[in-house]
């Protein structure tokens, strides 16, 4: 194996959008001084949560849900070999990330649902409570995947925190991708601004 190009523009993109917008919605979540703050945040964690399904369909090889969703045994056995530092090596997402991926997907789009009709004051109580509780499980699920990213780090060697900085990976040469998609990660920009501007108003 050797260096390859596995992860596009758009999924490197996307992901530190997420990370940024999901922090920065975090710190923010009770001040009533960061309200705006923190919807815009939230919003542009929801209109990345979209795109990633666009691109989840339509995108690189290594970004279509179809080339690294796997079923919840294949998971729970990669994370048994994680535990013993003896995990098989994948090219893109591994079983158990994956899952991460669809998980937090999932969260980001329901929480941002809730959180938008929280603020349009619609809905009572309980959909605040739906809020809560979808970022409360969306930062069990990102400290979940912050451990694996730092357990696979060690058992592969190999730095998985870089990979979605410069979006190269381990793999075989015929596993790479051609294209980085810089078009598609200015469409994400634009729509993530605009979403967010949206979901403040």
């Amino acid at each position: 194996m050797q260096k390859i190009r596995v992860w596009d523009v758009p999924v490197r993109l996307g992901h530190w959008l997420m990370v940024g917008g999901f922090a920065l919605a975090w710190v923010t979540g009770e001040s009533e001084t960061w309200r705006l703050v923190h919807v815009f945040a939230g919003g542009t964690v929801t209109a990345v949560a979209l795109f990633r399904l666009i691109w989840g369909l339509i995108g690189s090889r290594h970004a279509r849900f179809a080339s690294f969703v796997r079923g919840p045994w294949q998971a729970f056995a990669y994370l048994k070999n994680l535990l013993r530092f003896a995990p098989p090596h994948y090219t893109g997402h591994n079983p158990a990330g994956a899952w991460a991926v669809v998980l937090l997907l999932a969260l980001a789009l329901v929480s941002g649902a809730s959180g938008w009709l929280t603020y349009q004051e619609m809905g009572g109580e309980w959909l605040e409570d739906v809020h809560e509780f979808c970022t409360g499980m969306m930062l069990i699920v990102v400290a979940a995947h912050v451990l694996g990213v730092i357990v696979g780090s060690l058992a592969h060697r190999e730095n998985l925190v870089r990979a979605m900085f410069t979006g190269r990976k381990l793999g075989e040469p015929d596993e790479a991708i051609s294209k980085q998609y810089w078009l598609a990660a200015a469409v994400l920009l634009i729509w993530a601004a605009a979403g967010a501007w949206w979901l403040a108003q």
